[in-house]
């Protein structure tokens, strides 16, 4: 009996101005109409299924005979020559990861035998959108890929700091990056997703809405790479000697806890500094205050993957911590720049295909395509197969191949017998025991372009994000949302946006709306399920809600004049050091002032080139003359405006008030401005700045 491969479901979904069919997984189509072209390969073959790639089943690894995805995927890759496609403007350190206990149980991975081995790692950091030119603090998922180098051969975990992605089927990852990259017609917005281009795509592809939350929170606005998470984003495997699996997924926490910063921050700071990311780190590792995460892994079964309430092999879903609480396995600490970015950070080659013995992949669709994507962009970027002899690529362990000649080849096989077998007894025989050995998954099913159904839910885990997250997350949110869609053109596509935040959360979507001046509420988009309401917050998601428990890592801009007092000042300082942070002076004029005892107080800024963004808190020790003089200057207005605006912690002295006035800030406005000038002044200034920002501020200042 010949069966028949099944076919989008034919049900039509109508999101507000649109009318399309829905897939199985939920996914939407757009149909060729009498006034539309039919899509074709660049060979012109029809194509009938442009949201899934062909896979053994609906749950199944895609195959390789799929030629309209690997065509897409191959000429997408080459687009861009030689920056990276994606995630070009980048920052990379080298370190090490030491490993906690034995992880035998569950992995026979090298790396994972012995408590405390060290395993030397380099890390790139990186924004995703922009240009290698861009700036740092677009608003933008975070790359966080980590190269180790193990006794087995390289282990890449190419992840960003956000947990989920904005689609499901790598066939769709060409699309999703020509649309949050500049239109091609007028060449910008440069790094940025606030235009009709991105919106219009994220409208018409639901199961992106759960990663458009985490992207409009202040995940995609973070402080520092140091204080933000890493995670692998798709469901792995681990293969233990026995062969037996575990799914895994992995995540990065960083020991200084969680920060962001405020939009209007964010603009600031990507005109005082394009370059903050890049130099807090620089500073941080070459001051030897060496940042650090905890690799955590979650750990489950099939039973569990069969009995959670999502398809872990969806990249758009997550598995709350409360739910399965992540396993601390080790450190990773970054402690050594490279000596030259072009040659290493530049030049690295991450490929989620690089795993060693011990670690296996899943199904996930996602992971599956980018498997193919990342080693086929290496030759076009890197200008040969042989990236590999880039020391920076280079596996720190022995390695014995047959692969030889080509662009740039450092080394070939020496001997007489360039392949195996051979009967010269010469070159590398393969190992069954030793060796990279898959998961023995029985796998059955038609070719299909066909999503599973468990995929179908779109806005459930987007609805419990948003509950997650404390009020003033949510108003961040909300913020961004409205300035994002403000920026797009075409009307009835920020209202098509609003018909799906209604079916997040009805207040987003309303509030949104009112401030986009819609004045008719678009109907909630058809949902291909109904989503959940009866799922719990995750604190997990909250950025306050994991906060430091100290202000170490962090940095006290102290703005001084002449007539400071130089003992308050090294007072404060030693108090900011005792806590792990750092303190630095801005000044009038960049070489320092006389201090009011006569000596000399060297400065880090002058007051027009280091603004209070640049600041996690700030202390204002002026003399009265200071003050006088500089409440005239609008840097200096600005330094205390901004500071209070973006809901820091200050410090002063009284006689800094004159400032104070002409800034529009009043120094007993709120429990965040801090006299200095009693007995307990510096250490109650101290103990506030632990908190990072005063939240409760921030309705009154209306950011």
């Amino acid at each position: 009996m010949v069966k028949t491969a099944k076919r989008p479901s034919g049900k039509s979904a109508i999101i507000h101005d649109q009318k399309l069919v829905r897939g199985n997984g939920g996914e939407l189509h757009q149909i060729a109409g009498d006034d539309n072209a039919v899509l074709t390969t660049a060979q012109g073959g029809l194509v009938s299924d442009d949201q899934n790639s062909l896979r053994i089943g609906e749950r199944g690894p895609t195959v390789l005979e799929d030629f309209h995805f690997r065509e897409k995927i191959f000429h997408f890759d080459h687009e861009r020559i030689p920056e990276r496609v994606v995630h070009a403007r980048g920052y990379g350190a080298h370190g090490y990861f030491e490993t906690y206990d034995s992880l035998a149980k569950y992995t026979r991975a090298d790396i994972f035998q012995r408590a405390g081995e060290k395993t030397p790692a380099f890390v790139r950091f990186s924004t995703v959108a922009g240009s290698k030119g861009s700036f740092d603090l677009a608003r933008d998922v975070r790359g966080f890929a980590v190269k180790l180098y193990t006794k087995e051969g390289n282990w890449d975990i190419v992840g960003n700091n956000i947990p989920v992605f904005f689609i499901q089927d790598a066939i769709k990852f060409p699309d999703m990056v020509h649309a949050v990259k500049e239109e091609p017609d007028r060449a910008f917005p440069q790094a940025q997703s606030a235009h009709d281009n991105f919106w219009d795509f994220i409208s018409l592809t639901p199961e992106s809405m759960h990663m458009i939350m985490w992207v409009m929170s202040d995940r995609a606005i973070p402080r520092s790479f140091r204080f933000m998470e890493g995670f692998g984003v798709h469901t792995f495997r681990f293969l233990n000697a026995k062969d037996e699996s575990t799914f895994v997924k992995f995540h990065w926490k960083p020991k200084l806890g969680l920060q962001s910063v405020v939009w209007n921050e964010a603009v600031k700071i990507n005109g005082a500094d394009p370059d903050f990311h890049r130099r807090d780190l620089w500073q941080a590792i070459q001051s030897g205050n060496f940042p650090e995460w905890e690799l955590r892994v979650q750990l489950f079964d099939q039973a569990f993957a069969d009995s959670f309430a999502f398809d872990v092999l969806d990249p758009t879903k997550i598995i709350p911590e409360e739910e399965l609480e992540p396993i601390p396995v080790g450190r990773l600490v970054l402690d050594r720049m490279p000596d030259n970015f072009f040659a290493e950070t530049e030049q690295v080659a991450f490929m989620t295909q690089n795993v060693p013995p011990g670690v296996d992949f899943s199904n996930d669709p996602l992971l599956q395509g980018r498997n193919f994507s990342y080693l086929d962009t290496q030759l076009k970027r890197l200008g040969s197969a042989n990236f590999t002899h880039i020391p920076i690529n280079a596996p720190k362990c022995p390695f014995h191949h047959f692969q030889q000649d080509g662009h740039m080849a450092m080394r070939n096989p020496v001997g007489r017998a360039n392949y195996q077998p051979n009967s010269f007894g010469e070159g590398p025989r393969e190992s069954p025991q030793r060796g990279f050995r898959s998961f023995a998954d029985a796998e059955e099913g038609q070719k299909v372009r066909l999503r599973a159904e468990s995929f179908a839910d779109h806005y459930s885990q987007a609805r419990q994000f948003f509950n997650s997250q404390t009020p003033p997350e949510q108003r961040h949110i909300a913020m961004a949302l409205t300035f994002e869609l403000s920026k797009v053109e075409t009307p009835v596509i920020r209202e098509r946006m609003v018909s799906h935040l209604l079916n997040i959360d009805e207040g987003l979507g309303v509030t949104v709306a009112g401030k986009l001046g819609i004045q008719e509420m678009p109907k909630p988009a058809d949902a291909a399920v109904v989503p959940r309401d009866d799922l719990e917050p995750s604190p997990a998601l909250s950025i306050i809600e994991n906060g430091p428990d100290s202000f170490a890592g962090r940095k006290v801009g102290v703005l001084v004049s002449s007539g400071t007092d130089a003992a308050l000042l090294k007072k404060l300082q030693s108090a900011i050091e005792k806590e792990g942070a750092t303190i630095e002076v801005v000044a009038p004029k960049v070489g320092g002032v006389e201090a009011g005892d006569g000596s000399w107080i060297e400065a880090r800024h002058m007051i027009d080139g280091g603004p209070s963004v640049l600041f996690d808190a700030i202390a204002v020790l002026l003399s009265e003359e200071g003050a006088d003089r500089l409440a005239r200057e609008s840097a200096a207005r600005d330094f205390v405006a901004d500071a209070f605006a973006h809901l820091k912690f200050i410090a002063f002295v009284q006689s800094s008030s004159p400032l104070f006035v002409k800034a529009g800030v009043a120094t007993d406005a709120d429990e965040g401005l801090i006299s200095l000038d009693g007995v307990s002044g510096i250490n109650t200034f101290v103990q506030s700045c632990r908190r990072l920002r005063l939240w409760g501020r921030e309705p009154a200042v209306k950011l």
